[in-house]
């Protein structure tokens, strides 16, 4: 209902109703709407840290494998993206800063594997690529026209393509280089 509707425009009757159970059973459970939006969105985060961690601890080439992995997420929950990326906002601020504390744990995981598959790129422009190639992936919600198997192939391949396109030396040495000879 919230990707569908928005936050702001979902009551607690409405999420009741859609439960099967009064808008005000719902305080036996959630403090409010924001507290509901809260759970739903530090779960999600935790459950990509959980299997970003059981892809690092089980892979010594985790980086495709987490790729495949977000994939898969961003193409069978888009709702769940267009959520996070549109309501993160109505969140309390203890949910926002805890799924960003989660977010972060997540990417950290994504740089380390970057880093060891092209051992010359530094941490720093290994984030940057991380975050954008995430956001590439989480496009999805605004992008899939495709059927699954299709937009899967698609996105594993941009992705890994844009991510080792990175390797020809690091990130932040072209821009200096670039800069000097302008």
């Amino acid at each position: 209902m919230f990707a569908a509707r928005g936050f702001a425009n979902v009551t607690v009757d409405d999420i009741g109703e859609a439960a099967g159970v009064s808008g005000p059973a719902l305080y036996h459970h959630f403090a409010g709407k924001e507290a509901l939006l809260g759970e739903m969105l530090v779960s999600i985060s935790q459950q990509l840290l959980d299997g970003g961690r059981r892809i690092r601890d089980s892979s010594t080439g985790a980086l495709p494998a987490l790729v495949r992995f977000h994939c898969e997420f961003a193409v069978d929950n888009p709702s769940l993206i267009t959520v996070h990326l549109r309501d993160l906002i109505n969140a309390s601020p203890d949910d926002q800063r805890r799924v960003r504390h989660l977010q972060g744990r997540y990417v950290a995981i994504w740089v380390e594997a970057l880093v060891l598959r092209w051992p010359g790129m530094t941490p720093r422009a290994a984030r940057a690529a991380i975050h954008a190639t995430l956001g590439l992936i989480n496009s999805t919600p605004f992008s899939t026209t495709l059927p699954r198997r299709e937009m899967m192939a698609m996105l594993e391949r941009m992705a890994l393509v844009a991510l080792d396109t990175m390797a020809e030396q690091p990130f932040a040495a072209r821009t200096s280089a670039a800069v000097s000879t302008s």
